[in-house]
């Protein structure tokens, strides 16, 4: 690398590090308002949704893991690797979750409580993630990271889960109906996890 393109690309892994700290923190307390709201209310997509932001907590740091190595070329290839596989295993760990609370739920006929934080929560999620979710993937283009693009993905997947999640926190609070809290917890069950395996088995990388 030249001098210049060696800075500018320093002047990016700065712009992600402070990303992925931004994410830590938001998610961290993201995911102790929903816990704490989810399990109140006996609501399964607002717990998961909570288990999803300590995964985007766990993606954060192990990009944050992968950002502090960068100037190592050498390693960047097993580093990319690596970080991968955190994400993928993310991913594959809230999927079984998902699936196994969610079809619980609807089997046993277990009725949540509405929730007023948890509608709140998702509503500034909805607004936050997309944004960050569009930073992350600028930096990673420029980074030329599959591991960032993968996080940036997860972000995206928060995105949705704050949409399904408020759709079915709504409908159940104000139509009563008490399905519609597992059934949005289960219906991203598959899309998380064909990216759990796709993130998992990793992709090569070009870096400059």
């Amino acid at each position: 690398m030249t001098t210049r393109s060696t800075s500018q690309r320093q002047r990016t892994v700065r712009r992600g590090e402070r990303l992925e700290y931004f994410t830590i923190v938001y998610n961290l307390l993201e995911g102790l308002v929903s816990l704490i709201a989810g399990w109140m209310a006996g609501s399964v997509s607002l717990v998961g949704f909570g288990f999803d932001s300590v995964i985007e907590v766990t993606s954060g740091a192990a990009l944050l893991w992968r950002l502090h190595h960068d100037r190592k070329a050498t390693r960047r290839e097993g580093l990319e690797r690596v970080s991968l596989r955190i994400v993928g295993g993310c991913f594959l760990a809230l999927a079984m979750y998902l699936l196994f609370e969610s079809g619980a739920d609807l089997i046993g006929h277990n009725t949540p409580r509405p929730s007023v934080p948890g509608i709140l929560v998702a509503a500034v999620s909805l607004v936050v993630m997309p944004l960050l979710a569009r930073a992350k993937r600028r930096v990673a283009a420029q980074m030329r990271s599959e591991a960032m693009k993968a996080d940036s993905r997860q972000t995206d997947f928060c995105a949705y889960l704050s949409a399904i999640l408020l759709g079915g926190l709504l409908l159940n609070k104000f139509l009563g109906w008490w399905w519609a809290d597992p059934a949005a917890a289960l219906v991203m069950v598959p899309i998380i996890a064909r990216e759990g395996v796709s993130s998992f088995r990793g992709r090569d990388c070009c870096e400059d």
